[in-house]
C-alpha cells in the first residue's frame, strides 16, 4: 500500500486534497469515485525527494524574507519567486523554493507543499497551518523568523564555547600518539636488555609495538566501535536511559534542565502565540526538547490538560523542567496573559541557558587537563620506573 498525495473535485466543482493509502493510482481512483469525488492529480509519498534539512539560520531567513514580502501585500506565490530568484543562495535551496512554488501552482497550500518537501520541522509546519487557518501568515512568519534566529545564536554560542576543549582534546590525543608511537620504541633497546620489566612498562611497550606495526587494525577498531556504539545509542531503551542520565547527573544535570526548559518555553511562546491549540503546541512542543525520558513524559501531560488540569499544574510534573516554568506560567493563567508569560520564561531561560553552556564548558576544560595529565604521568611513570629499578639494582650490587 502506497500513501497518495491526491487533488480531488466533487460534481459541484469542490476541490479537496488530503492522503489515502491505496494499492496503485488506479485503486486510489476507484476509492475517490466510491466517495462522489473524482480524482484530478496524484502523487505517491514515498517517492517525493527528500531534500537536505535547512539550517536555523536558513530558515530565519527564510522566514524573514516571507513575512516582509507577505506583509507588503505580495501574495505567497510571488514572494517565493522573488527569493528563488535571489542572488547568493545555494543551489540545492533555489531548486527546494522552485519544488514548493510548483506544488503551490497546483493548487497545494505552503504547509502542503513545504511538508512535501521532507526538510522542514514539524515546528514551522504546525505554525504556518495555524497561520493559514487564522490568516495571519506574515505575523507567523515573523515569529518563525525570530525564534530560529535565536536558535542560530544559541547554536553558535556553543560552538564557540566548546573550540578550547575540542582542540585540548585534540591536543591529548596527538601528544599521546606522538610519545607512543615515536618517543617510546626509543627505550626497546634499553629495556629489552633488562630482566625483567614493571607491569605497567609492558602494557605500555605492547601497545607501542601495536600501535607502530598493526596501526590499521586500531584504525578498524575505532571505526567499528564508532559505528557500534551510534547504533546502540538509537536504541530507544539505551538512549531512553542515556537522557535518564543527563537530567540526573550531579552538575550538569541542573545545566541540561535549563537548557531543556529553555528550548521548551520558546518553543510553546511560538507555537501558543500563532493561534496553535495548547495541546498540540504542547506535542509539538514536547517533542523539540532533545530529550527523550523529558518528551516520553508529555503523553500524561497532554492527557491531563485535556481533562481540564491547568498547565501550571500539569508541567509540574515533569522530571526535566525547573520549577520556574510552571510558576511563571501559573502567572500567566491566573492573569488571562499566557502568550505574555510564556514569552517573558522563554527569554529569561534563554538567557540562563547561554549561561548554563558556558559553565558546563568551564567544566569541560579542568577534566580535559586532568585527563591529559594523567596519560602523560602514566606514559612517565611506566618509561622512569624500570630505569629507576635498574640503578636501584646497580647500587645494591656496588
Amino acid at each position: 500500500m502506497a500513501d497518495f498525495r491526491y487533488v480531488a473535485k466533487s460534481m459541484d466543482g469542490k476541490v479537496y486534497r488530503g492522503h489515502m493509502e491505496a494499492a496503485g493510482e488506479a485503486a486510489l481512483q476507484q476509492q475517490l469515485k466510491e466517495q462522489g469525488l473524482f480524482l484530478i492529480q496524484a502523487k505517491d509519498g514515498a517517492q517525493a525527494k527528500k531534500h537536505k534539512k535547512l539550517s536555523a539560520r536558513q530558515l530565519s531567513e527564510l522566514c524573514k524574507s516571507l513575512s516582509t514580502l507577505l506583509a507588503s501585500g505580495v501574495s505567497i506565490v510571488r514572494a517565493l519567486e522573488i527569493i528563488a530568484d535571489e542572488e547568493g543562495i545555494s543551489p540545492a535551496a533555489r531548486t527546494l523554493y522552485m519544488n514548493i512554488l510548483s506544488e503551490l501552482k497546483k493548487g497545494f497550500s505552503l504547509s502542503e507543499a513545504m511538508e512535501e518537501q521532507k526538510c522542514f520541522p514539524e515546528l514551522m509546519l504546525g505554525m504556518i497551518r495555524s497561520g493559514e487557518g487564522s490568516g495571519n501568515i506574515d505575523a507567523v512568519m515573523d515569529r518563525l523568523s525570530l525564534h530560529y534566529e535565536r536558535e542560530s545564536r544559541l547554536k553558535q554560542q556553543v560552538q564557540s564555547a566548546m573550540t578550547y576543549p575540542a582542540v585540548l582534546l585534540v591536543m591529548c590525543v596527538l601528544v599521546v600518539i606522538v610519545i607512543v608511537t615515536f618517543i617510546l620504541p626509543q627505550f626497546e633497546e634499553l629495556f629489552s636488555q633488562m630482566e625483567s620489566l614493571p607491569v605497567v612498562t609492558e602494557i605500555l611497550m605492547g601497545a607501542s609495538d601495536f600501535l607502530v606495526n598493526q596501526w590499521y587494525v586500531a584504525l578498524l577498531v575505532i571505526f567499528v566501535l564508532g559505528i557500534v556504539i551510534r547504533i546502540v545509542s538509537k536504541i530507544d531503551k539505551i538512549r531512553y536511559g542515556l537522557d535518564y542520565i543527563k537530567v540526573h547527573m550531579p552538575v550538569a544535570g541542573k545545566l541540561n534542565k535549563v537548557i531543556y526548559t529553555a528550548r521548551f518555553a520558546r518553543t510553546l511562546s511560538s507555537l501558543y502565540s500563532s493561534g496553535m491549540p495548547i495541546a498540540s503546541a504542547l506535542q509539538t512542543a514536547g517533542d523539540t526538547v532533545g530529550n527523550l525520558y523529558v518528551e516520553r513524559q508529555f503523553e500524561k501531560v497532554i492527557t491531563m490538560v485535556r481533562s481540564g488540569v491547568p498547565l501550571s499544574q500539569a508541567l509540574r510534573e515533569v522530571d526535566g523542567f525547573l520549577r520556574k516554568l510552571s510558576s511563571t506560567i501559573m502567572v500567566g493563567e491566573e492573569s488571562g496573559r499566557l502568550d505574555v508569560m510564556l514569552d517573558s520564561i522563554a527569554a529569561t531561560m534563554e538567557q540562563e541557558a547561554e549561561e548554563a553552556t558556558k559553565k558546563l564548558v568551564t567544566l569541560l576544560e579542568p577534566v580535559l587537563i586532568c585527563i591529559m595529565a594523567l596519560l602523560v604521568g602514566f606514559i612517565m611513570v611506566a618509561v622512569m620506573l624500570p630505569i629507576y629499578n635498574s640503578y636501584g639494582a646497580i647500587e645494591g650490587a656496588a
